[in-house]
């Protein structure tokens, strides 16, 4: 059965695009009258690879389509200033699991990382997995008798340090590696007996997900579905290929689709890769299908769904290798500590929580997801120290944007261009301290979403009062820093 009160909020504030979510500034609480709120919802998390800010219809895409994703979005909150934890998948990944950030993690970069001899600076060394001593989200649901399941892409160790290792009842394709051999079966991994030949890696990791929920309906899930999509290697989804090809085709021709960044990087600027497109399409008809699922079941209204991304969208590359999306307005991608590489989707939706629905501004980031649905989820977990503040209060309407400052920290070359640095964002203002040069830059988000200004020099007290304050975060948490390189020559340095 329909929940009128839903229906009649989607009506005053649909949700369909980037301006439409800019223009809905109210909402109200999702209630219903015909089911009694259980003490334990079932939480399901989906994490995508690498999908960009902007890589949604929700979110302003006008090339790429995401029907279903969007029509979640018409009954969920969707947060606007959302952000990962990292500006790569490893480090993001702990972050998300544990509440807690990566540089008090060690794992400050992908597993097992790089190390340039050639650079400036040697960033420090990265854990070889996440450790076993933190207590992840499935632990802390199985120790308050949920089922635990995991499906896709693990990327935070191998043999010792898997899925099973931390909690998950059930590992479902999660190993060492951060990208699929192939997103068409035969799938060459390890943790998954492969389908037939030609069936797609996400269409089979959403059916493995559909299965675990239906399996057993006495005791409440959590199922963590962490898609390998959209990453690397872009390689197109036959269902869906044939539409965005078409409409690749009928786009107007560029005389040049990329724009320098930083001097020796080059950024996408424009959303017209067929093959991504229908990979993302891919992401969508699942979201779809476990909607639907959830829906049969009758468990959508006490089931608690997260969306989000590990990082921004690869648009930015110091190589010639062709990035397949686009962030703009933001500014460069994934790797990189602007916008473009850490703001993300994130859609939540839990109708039995009477949370908003509609467009959400407030700063939240990925340390934040385990906080809050251990909080909504009624569970304990006070026990353990987060890095990470539960956002229940935005969902409820209740929050205040205050002072509350968000950091990062990458002290590591990375192949888009990125230079070891770190940031931090506190209300409109934004500060990258970059470590090869020793400056700092400063931005207006309120003005200047897409970092095009730098304010250092006009504010200098704002900058070094948030330099300072940079500073003590990483020395609170034990950051690991660059160093400088011994072996390092200008010569060695690209033009």
């Amino acid at each position: 059965m329909e929940n009128k009160s839903l229906n009649t909020l989607i009506a005053g504030c649909l949700i369909t695009s980037l301006s439409l979510v800019s223009g809905c500034k109210t909402a109200a609480p999702l209630t219903s009258d015909s089911v009694s709120v259980p003490s334990k919802p079932n939480v399901i998390v989906v994490l995508v690879d690498d999908l960009g800010w902007r890589d949604l219809g929700v979110t302003g895409s006008t090339f790429y389509e995401t029907p279903h994703i969007d029509a979640l979005a018409q009954k969920s909150a969707v947060f606007t200033s959302a952000y990962s934890s990292h500006p790569v998948c490893s480090p993001t990944r702990a972050a998300l699991m544990t509440g807690r950030k990566p540089a008090r993690l060690g794992v400050t970069d992908w597993i097992p990382g790089e190390q340039r001899q050639e650079e400036r600076l040697l960033g420090p060394s990265v854990r070889s997995g996440l450790a076993l001593e933190e207590v992840t989200i499935a632990e802390h649901f199985k120790s308050s008798g949920y089922r635990t399941f995991f499906a896709g892409k693990w990327h935070l160790g191998g043999e010792g340090s898997l899925p099973e290792d931390h909690g998950f009842d059930v590992n479902i394709g999660g190993h060492h590696r951060g990208s699929p051999r192939s997103y068409v079966a035969p799938y060459r991994n390890p943790k998954l007996v492969d389908g037939p030949d030609g069936e797609y890696l996400t269409d089979r990791l959403t059916s493995e997900t559909l299965s675990f929920i239906a399996h057993d309906s006495t005791k409440p899930f959590l199922a963590f579905l962490s898609f390998y999509n959209v990453h690397t290697p872009i390689q197109p989804a036959a269902a869906h290929i044939k539409h965005y090809a078409e409409k690749a085709a009928r786009l107007p021709e560029i005389t040049d689709n990329h724009q320098n960044e930083s001097g020796h990087a080059r950024t996408k600027q424009r959303q017209d890769n067929a093959d991504y497109a229908s990979m993302i399409a891919a992401v969508d008809a699942n979201i779809g299908r476990l909607v639907r699922r959830l829906e049969e079941l009758g468990i959508d209204d006490n089931t608690i769904l997260v969306l989000t991304s590990d990082n921004g969208g690869l648009s930015t590359i110091e190589s010639s290798y062709k990035v397949p999306t686009s962030n703009l307005p933001l500014r460069a991608g994934k790797g990189w500590l602007y916008e473009g590489g850490i703001r993300v989707p994130m859609i939540v939706r839990y109708p039995n929580g009477n949370i908003m629905a509609g467009r959400i501004d407030h700063p939240i980031e990925s340390t934040d997801i385990l906080p809050t649905v251990l909080n909504l989820a009624g569970i304990d977990g006070s026990g353990v120290h987060f890095d990470g503040q539960s956002f229940l209060p935005a969902l409820s309407g209740n929050a205040e944007t205050g002072n509350r400052a968000l950091y990062w920290h990458y002290p590591h070359y990375h192949t888009s261009g990125w230079k070891p640095g770190s940031a931090m964002r506190q209300g409109k203002w934004k500060l990258i301290e970059l470590y090869e040069t020793g400056k700092a830059e400063l931005y207006d988000l309120s003005t200047d979403p897409g970092e095009t200004k730098d304010l250092s020099t006009v504010h200098q007290t704002r900058t070094a009062k948030m330099r300072d304050q940079l500073q003590y975060w990483l020395q609170s948490v034990g950051a690991d820093m660059p160093t400088p390189n011994p072996a390092f020559r200008e010569t060695n340095q690209k033009p």
